[in-house]
């Protein structure tokens, strides 16, 4: 099963025709997730590729334009395409209801339910979980209440080992127990252990996204060891009073982030308009975290070691 990123906009407050303002796609073992939807997501997600009905949960980091403006048009559309599965969407408490009051005043009544989960911007908190992953949030420090997200995958079951089992003829009816490194005692007092039938799991990953935030170690105990982070780089270091008066971050200061919360991987994106090259960005961010990439729309990333 697939883990991996697509950036469907990466840019700050105001579009280019180069950078959509912030929303990415996420697929996580088969789980479809849409973190914030900055204006024109929807034109993003038709031209890369995406299909609009697999998507079933919409994060929603803070209510800022640039990353929820586009959330209406995209659920419009949905209906308009036919949809009937229900779609979750987790965001600050005020979300439900300018939602909700855009689409009475439009007249436009979804075919479609709407559950909506609140979170506050003030806590960590577990807001899904199955079988498969979990999803967290945790708090930023931006101008208003801001979220960030955690996606994890579970611990995956042991690899069953098909020669051996072969040759002990062992019954399908005791392979998720010895998936889940358990031995298994037959009718005739048999020992089968899992270590000699089961190798070692698969690694599991995790994506850790951090949207509008000014510098704040605070976080790191949140994305400590994630296989990939995510984090806002508005400015460069010549417009670092400009980062704090804002509560953003520069370059540098995400990868200082990324470096003592020892993750594997950087993602730099949220780009302000201003700059028309990423060259200072990624080489402020390597002096502090080698493994950095400045993102561009409709990149994907795999996310794995």
């Amino acid at each position: 099963m697939s883990f991996e990123v697509t950036i469907l906009g990466s840019g700050a407050a105001v579009p280019t025709s180069r950078r959509n303002p912030t929303s990415q796609y996420v697929v996580c073992n088969d789980r479809h997730i849409l973190i914030d939807c900055g204006e024109g997501t929807q034109m993003q997600i038709r031209k890369f590729g995406i299909k609009f009905q697999r998507i079933n949960h919409i994060l929603i980091s803070h209510l800022h334009g640039d990353h929820f403006f586009g959330l209406v048009g995209l659920l419009s559309t949905m209906h308009l395409m036919g949809r009937d599965k229900g779609v979750t969407i987790y965001g600050p408490q005020e979300l439900e209801g300018i939602v909700r009051t855009q689409l009475e005043v439009g007249g436009g009544k979804l075919s479609f339910d709407l559950v909506f989960v609140a979170i506050n911007g003030n806590e960590s908190k577990l807001i899904f979980e199955d079988n498969l992953i979990e999803i967290h949030t945790f708090p930023l420090k931006h101008r208003v209440p801001t979220n960030g997200f955690l996606i994890k995958e579970k611990l995956k079951e042991r690899q069953l080992i098909s020669d051996a089992m072969k040759e002990a003829g062992l019954k399908l009816e005791y392979l998720p127990r010895l998936k889940k490194g358990e031995d298994v005692v037959d009718e005739n007092g048999n020992l089968f252990s899992f270590e000699e039938y089961t190798a070692v799991p698969k690694p599991s990953y995790s994506y850790a996204y951090c949207s509008d935030t000014t510098y704040w170690e605070t976080i790191i105990p949140f994305i400590e060891n994630a296989t990939l982070l995510y984090h806002e780089a508005t400015f460069i270091e010549k417009d670092s009073d400009r980062a704090k008066a804002t509560f953003h971050s520069t370059a540098s200061q995400a990868a200082k982030i990324a470096a003592k919360a020892n993750v594997y991987k950087l993602l730099l994106g949220h780009l302000s308009a201003r700059y028309d090259s990423t060259e200072d960005h990624l080489v402020e961010a390597k002096v502090f975290f080698n493994n950095s990439i400045v993102v561009e729309d409709g990149e994907k990333y795999i996310i794995s070691r």
